[in-house]
Formats: structure tokens, sequence, C-alpha cells
């Protein structure tokens, strides 16, 4: 029992680092982007270190979340019915289909845009506007989830 009672907060400790580096590392994407429109020669830059900041710090922290989040859960003893749980965790695969489906696929796309033909080109423009509306759309969700699981409201 003991055990249990140190381990629940170190696993919570991780859950919550997690979350923070997943959406603060998305949170930085809007700023690479404002700075690399100054100066478009730094575009391409901007936009691969947007793809290793997703590759190499968010996306594995979105895996380490769902594996503290589930352990949490297992270890509290609560119900997967909880409707504020419930609901985060369907969030959480929808953020997830639209990572893995729409969101990594265009950024790569508008990488390979701003090299050739360039930003200037309406290929780039409509991937660039594709990849934010999916960019904002994630961030929207991750920020719901974090609402459900720091307020967990009754919702019914």
């Amino acid at each position: 029992m003991k055990e249990e009672a140190i381990l629940y907060p170190v696993i919570k400790w991780f859950h919550i680092m997690a979350a923070i580096a997943a959406l603060g590392a998305n949170l930085t994407y809007g700023i690479w982007l404002s700075l690399a429109a100054r100066e478009e020669k730094s575009l391409a830059f901007a936009l691969r270190g947007i793809q290793r900041l997703d590759q190499r710090l968010a996306n594995p922290s979105y895996g380490v979340l769902l594996v503290t989040g589930v352990l949490m859960v297992v270890a509290a003893r609560l119900p997967l019915t909880l409707p504020w749980l419930l609901v985060a965790l369907v969030l959480y695969v929808l953020t997830a289909l639209v990572g893995i489906l729409a969101y990594a696929p265009l950024l790569r796309r508008q990488v390979k845009l701003a090299e050739t033909p360039g930003p200037a080109s309406p290929e780039y423009r409509e991937a660039a506007s594709r990849s934010l509306r999916f960019g904002a759309l994630t961030v929207v969700l991750v920020a719901a989830i974090v609402f459900l699981m720091v307020v967990k409201p009754a919702l019914w």
C-alpha cells in the first residue's frame, strides 16, 4: 500500500510533464511560423524544426500521456465510463487520428513545397492554410482534454 501511495504521485508527475512538453511544443509552432514569415529564406528551416519537435518531443510525449494516464486510471480504480474520462479518451483518439492522418502528411507536403516551388506558390499557400487549420484543431482538442483532466466536470 505504501509503495502505491508513493508510485501514484510519481506517475502523475510524469503525466503532467508529458502534457507540458506535448502541448508546449505544439504551441510554439505558431511562433516558429510567424518568425519564418518575416524571412522567407528561413521558412523551410522553421518547418523542419516544427517537424523535429513533433517527431522527437510532442508525439513521444503524447505516447507517455497515454501510458501514464492508463496507469493512473488503473491505480485509482476509476471506471472508464466516467463522463469526463470517456470524453477525454475519445478526444485523445480523435487528436491522434488528426495528427497521423492529416497534420503530419500536410506538414511533410508543406516542407517540400516551401523548398520547391516556394512559399509564394498557390500550392504552398493552400498546404500552409490546411496545415494551420489542422494544427489549430489539434491544440483545441488537447486544450479540451487538459480541461477535462483538471476540472473533471460532471458532464451528465
